[in-house]
């Protein structure tokens, strides 16, 4: 291990136990992996607290506003985005702008639930420049912050929406997601289904009924 690599992994490591976590191994690792069932006394809005007074990558610098996630705390359903686009930082809200209008309509035309009973939240929670794909250590950075928010909430089902988000969620970077949209995956006490981003299905309307039909099966597990 090379001295810059050395550096690199103790700015990791101080900077998960800044956030409260004992011990992390230093080979990336998926999220459902991680410890997300340990006892912590952190509350959703002091989450959002911390997060608003994160620099830990690079995209702190551009954003706007941070974009926490909203919905019902204690919501059985649980959408998994990429990350905030322009609508989203400029509102700190998530999926706001014609993706999120999308979304809204899937969750409550096809779900038959209202949109505030349901738990909206991204892998990262500053847009990334040009709303590029956020990289690998953007999302390590914002890691644990996602890891806190699924454990506090304690959804039974997570829609992985994009291939970002069921990359890393899953850690299966093989894996496209036309080849496993619409699968259920174990994580953890929870159902995983992925299905496509609505930012996806915007640019191909002929998708929207591969994830009606996904959708459908997330139905059958509420």
């Amino acid at each position: 291990m090379t001295s810059i690599q050395k550096t690199h992994l103790l700015y990791k490591l101080y900077k998960y136990r800044a956030l409260g976590y004992e011990y992390i191994a230093y080979e990336h690792r998926p999220i459902a992996m991680s410890n997300t069932t340990q006892q912590s006394s952190t509350t959703l809005d002091s989450l959002y607290k911390t997060i608003q007074n994160c620099h830990l990558c690079p995209l702190s610098k551009y954003r706007k506003n941070v974009v926490f996630g909203e919905g019902n705390p204690n919501a059985d359903l649980m959408f998994i985005g990429e990350g905030p686009g322009a609508s989203e930082d400029e509102t700190g809200k998530p999926f706001v702008g014609l993706a999120g209008g999308l979304l809204t309509k899937i969750i409550e035309n096809v779900l038959h639930v209202k949109r505030s009973e349901v738990y909206i939240a991204n892998v990262v929670k500053c847009r990334p420049p040009k709303n590029r794909v956020p990289d690998m250590e953007e999302v390590d950075a914002c890691r644990p912050f996602l890891m806190e928010q699924i454990a506090l909430v304690k959804p039974r089902i997570i829609v992985a929406l994009g291939s970002t988000s069921y990359h890393h969620l899953t850690g299966e970077y093989d894996t496209k997601i036309s080849q496993i949209r619409g699968s259920v995956i174990e994580f953890g006490g929870a159902k995983l289904v992925p299905t496509y981003h609505p930012s996806f299905l915007l640019r191909n309307p002929s998708a929207k009924k591969d994830v009606y039909h996904d959708m459908l099966k997330v139905k059958t597990l509420l």
